[in-house]
């Protein structure tokens, strides 16, 4: 590999070039990307070999080297997936399980920049980092590196059967597929971003909903120590109790429970062996989709030895800057009488804790419309917030308010999700008309974002002052019509009520 570097590095000298046409060297060979408005992208940047055939269900490996350069002008496909439905979150076809991809927007005479990375969220069911929500131009233009990762998803990210720990060697990490490949990405990053003008020093990684829940878990994944110097969670759970690989434990089945379950609801005979597995069409893995709070979340004992807020309590997460929070709105739609984990959320309140929370609600109105999004994001961040604060590090709680005119919902508020374009300046890409007041929240949003990704603290002049959860507890700085303002904690008596539920029900 060093002998190519200096091969490409000699032909990236002497070869003349197109200005609109970019060339960058990587580890695996030269890569000539896309020049405008003053930023170069790079797309469909292999990071890992297709994890296709008999490489189904193992460790992301490098990929194949190139020599001449490689087209980097459009996007790779995305990974297997049930149909978007819409979702602004996924990029366009074609589908593919060679999808171990990742794109890198850089400005014009970048050098020693911080670097953004970004996890996409989808439930790790759907999503890429091929969406037009996502085009890094605009944070790029803002003096950072912008990287966006696909990543196995569903049962082919996370999965486990018999027959395939059968065919393992006893200490190779399994279950975690998907998580394995964001770790992949990120060494990937630390080896090659400096080419692209990024300071592998200075990495942030951030993610919404299942990609903000990834940042937690690589927060606390030995593998991902040291890939990453910043972190930012965006609606990203905090006390979803995970699958062991193999220990069934009542009510909670293991992953390779899950997946023999799996495996008989598609016809496999019982005594399907590995290759039998890795022989099923992709598609078919699809159906039913997998749940994302039951059967995508794993603890292998590897890459993953814990789940998010047992470490957190403990101390043992990444020990970086911090910034985290929720939107006012969350899961708005769900009710606590729903079928499905967020449903059954307050199914284990005794009858004393559900009448409080009734009362804090004002009834039984604001308490079916508040409670799923209280039980399962705002007390969740509100706690790895102190958690984190408590350890000495610095933490940015916030909380998302921002609802456009246009917004046909009537969810009161910020539903989930919708602060993507804000952070991402790629408002035109909702589907929606969005005006002036939108377009200065997201300048706010992304001024703040790639403040801390530069410096591990929000803050700057010409902004509201974002108050350090260490120094101000139970403040976060809310996103608002009106422009952000700090303030304390909202609702701070039912998220009470609810965290002494979670402590006596634990």
């Amino acid at each position: 590999m060093s002998l190519l570097a200096v091969m490409t590095a000699a032909m990236l000298v002497l070869a003349p070039q197109d200005p609109d046409r970019p060339v960058a060297a990587t580890g695996s060979g030269p890569i000539a990307g896309v020049r405008a408005d003053g930023v170069s992208s790079f797309k469909g940047l292999p990071y890992a070999a297709p994890p296709v055939g008999p490489l189904r269900w193992t460790p992301p490996r490098p990929p194949e080297a190139w020599t001449t350069p490689r087209d980097a002008a459009d996007y790779g496909a995305i990974c297997v997936q049930p149909p978007a439905n819409g979702d602004p979150g996924v990029g366009p076809l074609p589908m593919s399980e060679d999808c171990l991809t990742l794109n890198v927007w850089s400005p014009d005479g970048a050098r020693d920049l911080p670097v953004m990375v970004w996890i996409h969220g989808g439930g790790y069911n759907n999503g890429s980092g091929t969406a037009a929500l996502y085009d890094g131009s605009a944070l790029a233009r803002r003096g950072v590196v912008v990287v966006t990762i696909n990543y196995r998803l569903g049962r082919l990210g996370f999965f486990d059967h018999p027959a395939l720990a059968a065919d393992r060697a006893a200490d190779q990490p399994a279950g975690n597929y998907g998580v394995m490949d964001q770790i992949a990405a990120l060494e990937w990053v630390r080896d090659n971003v400096a080419n692209f003008g990024g300071d592998p020093a200075n990495v942030t990684i951030f993610g919404e909903s299942a990609g903000g829940v990834a940042v937690t878990q690589l927060m606390i994944a030995p593998g991902a120590r040291g890939l990453f110097h910043r972190a930012a969670v965006q609606s990203g759970l905090g006390r979803q109790v995970s699958a062991e690989l193999a220990l069934d434990r009542p009510g909670r089945p293991s992953a390779r429970s899950l997946g023999r379950t799996w495996a008989r609801g598609a016809g496999l005979p019982a005594d399907a062996d590995a290759a039998a597995l890795r022989a099923v069409p992709a598609e078919k893995l699809l159906a039913p989709m997998p749940a994302f709070y039951s059967d995508n979340l794993i603890v292998d004992g590897r890459v993953l030895t814990e789940d998010v807020m047992e470490a957190f309590e403990a101390g043992r997460q990444a020990p970086v800057p911090l910034l985290l929070g929720t939107n006012s709105a969350e899961f708005w739609w769900i009710r606590p009488t729903d079928a499905g984990a967020y449903g059954r959320a307050d199914d284990a309140m005794t009858e004393a804790e559900h009448d409080a929370l009734l009362e804090a609600y004002g009834g039984a109105e604001g308490y079916d419309q508040h409670v799923v999004s209280d039980l399962i994001f705002n007390e969740p961040v509100r706690l790895l917030a102190r958690l984190h604060s408590r350890a000495g590090h610095p933490t940015w709680l916030y909380r998302f308010d921002v609802v456009p005119d246009s917004n046909p919902e009537p969810s009161g508020g910020a539903t989930h999700a919708s602060e993507r374009p804000y952070v991402f300046e790629t408002l035109h890409t909702v589907g929606r008309p969005l005006g002036d007041r939108d377009r200065r929240a997201s300048a706010d949003m992304a001024a703040y974002w790639t403040a801390f990704a530069r410096a591990g603290d929000p803050n700057g002049a010409g902004r509201p002052a974002w108050p350090d959860f260490r120094e101000q507890a139970d403040f976060l700085l809310e996103f608002t019509n009106q422009g952000p303002v700090a303030r304390p904690m909202p609702n701070a008596p039912r998220l009470d009520l609810i965290e002494a539920f979670y402590a006596r029900s634990r």
